[in-house]
């Protein structure tokens, strides 16, 4: 080796060693933890793939499968809150050499909510999806959209968070028409045509970050960033910002998600709402927010317009529709707005009102829909005036109705307060009182229109209101476990948010202080680094 490096300096070629790409460190069992969220569902995917014959099969390995993924997750949350960021190289080829997983306090909180939410849909579909479903792939597609959503939010790479959008992406395309219904169609060519732009500026992105630094570990690459002041940062960071906008489904890129997230199996929305456009955010937070911080202020007056505009219009949006899922589908809208309103301030406590936020959606969200689906199984119908009488069928799922009202308006002492609270105190102490201002009122015209929906379906009485007159279905007591019980857990996750709040506002403001200052994050990596 030593002569062949002689030979290649006296020949005025440059010599690289690679020696410290490659470390034989043995790897702690604990440490598959970081890839096991991935590593778990694509296997078990493959593997429902191969049973598709099997359909009984599919419910139960699916949700032991999401089980084991979410008992990981909260094992790896409490080592990171515990140690800090946790760093895994794929075959022990260390950055920039090799693909890496790192899991810090951002990655991990919204990976242990997306986990719970795809465990608890999981246990909700073994009813609810008919066998045609499962035959043609229901719980694989399920499988590998958890897999791809973990795997966005553990990657230490930025052209493999490029890849595990495609893996979701791929695998919601699968979800969204399942079925083939004419609406479905129609949603799925929309929400593609949308995504796929976005995926393609994402990858130009991409590509030019690689050329301009060498690198895509973001780790390194927040080093290069910082040693290389004179690169075109702001192009860079346009396109990145533009991308996962779109993605994230913010003003004035958004049609496309209430044109698609009501066509699909109620299991599938609730999915898409809880998951697919907070991977966008989350890109926003980790690449806009950490790799390029200093450009990423040049476009705080845009983002400040963006979070306003898509906060008060997807309110608006829900107050104006009689359709059920399509009104879920545009609060899904203004909370994303809500988020922007944390991200735009680029504070720490905007960005941990931002996580905070999120994790309230993933799991409010979630709940909504499959409320949305037992109110469609007992009364026929998604429309509002169609639907009442429900309180008098079944009063405690109009009492957890009323609760995920209270949380999606903000309402103490559920989930949507502290970062409500955080997210007010955000914008008030940077000074944009007229953003305070439009966050409140969407989050005021948004209270509203939940709460039409729990005064028509629940409190209103089906013989005085409706063309149901009556005619609401009872559920019997198998569909009340397989319904009503994955409601209830997310409903207890959603006041145990509220009531005690110390950890995930611990987790919360962690996650602001790696982005804000990643040094732990980088520390992590930085022993391998050459």
């Amino acid at each position: 080796m030593a002569d062949e490096t002689s030979s290649s300096s006296s020949s005025g070629s440059s010599y690289v060693d690679v020696s410290v790409a490659y470390v034989d460190a043995p790897i702690e069992v604990i440490d598959y933890l970081v890839v096991f969220p991935v590593i778990g569902p694509l296997i078990m995917g493959a593997l429902c793939l191969m049973l598709r014959r099997s359909q009984h099969l599919q419910p139960g390995l699916a949700g032991i499968t999401l089980a084991a993924v979410f008992a990981g997750n909260v094992a790896l949350a409490a080592r990171v809150m515990a140690d800090g960021p946790v760093f895994m190289a794929m075959s022990r080829w260390h950055p920039p050499f090799g693909i890496s997983f790192n899991a810090d306090a951002l990655g991990v909180f919204l990976a242990l909510s997306a986990s719970l939410v795809a465990l608890v849909c999981t246990i909700y579909s073994a009813r609810s999806v008919d066998s045609d479903g499962r035959r043609y792939g229901f719980y694989p597609f399920l499988l590998f959209l958890t897999a791809g959503v973990s795997g966005a939010f553990l990657t230490g790479d930025i052209f493999n968070l490029y890849v595990w959008f495609e893996v979701l992406l791929i695998s919601s395309f699968g979800l969204i028409i399942l079925g083939n219904a004419h609406a479905q169609l129609d949603g799925a060519v929309k929400y593609a045509f949308l995504n796929l732009i976005a995926t393609t500026l994402f990858l130009i992105a991409v590509g030019y970050t690689y050329g301009l630094f060498g690198t895509l570990n973001m780790a390194d690459l927040t080093i290069q960033i910082a040693q290389t002041p004179d690169a075109p940062i702001g192009t860079i960071s346009f396109l990145f910002v533009f991308a996962f906008a779109m993605k994230a489904a913010a003003f004035p890129l958004n049609f496309w998600l209430p044109a698609s997230y009501h066509t699909p199996n109620i299991v599938s929305s609730a999915l898409f709402a809880a998951l697919l456009t907070k991977v966008g955010v989350y890109a926003l937070i980790r690449v806009g927010g950490m790799l390029f911080a200093g450009s990423f202020v040049t476009f705080e007056t845009v983002l400040v317009w963006v979070a306003a505009s898509t906060a008060v219009l997807g309110a608006v949006g829900a107050l104006g529709s009689s359709d059920i899922r399509k009104l879920l589908g545009f609060l899904v809208l203004s909370g994303i707005g809500a988020m922007f309103v944390g991200i735009a301030v680029s504070t720490p406590v905007g960005i941990a009102g931002a996580v905070l936020y999120a994790v309230h959606s993933i799991v409010v969200m979630a709940a909504l829909y499959l409320a949305a689906g037992v109110i469609g199984r007992m009364t026929g119908s998604f429309q509002l005036h169609d639907v009442a009488g429900l309180y008098r069928a079944s009063p405690l799922f109009a009492a957890l109705f009323l609760i995920l009202v209270f949380a999606v308006s903000g309402l103490p002492p559920f989930s949507g307060f502290w970062p409500k609270v955080l997210l007010v105190r955000a914008t008030l102490e940077a000074g944009e009182g007229w953003l305070t201002f439009a966050y409140l009122l969407s989050s005021f015209i948004a209270m509203i229109a939940i709460g039409r929906v729990w005064l028509f379906a629940f409190w209103r009485d089906a013989r005085k209101g409706g063309s149901s007159s009556g005619a609401v279905m009872a559920l019997d007591e198998g569909e009340r476990r397989a319904y009503i019980s994955p409601i209830l857990l997310l409903v207890i996750v959603v006041v145990g948010l509220g009531l005690v709040a110390n950890p995930a506002l611990e987790l919360a403001g962690q996650t602001a202080v790696g982005i804000i200052d990643p040094t732990a994050y980088i520390t992590a990596v930085s022993p391998v680094l050459p």
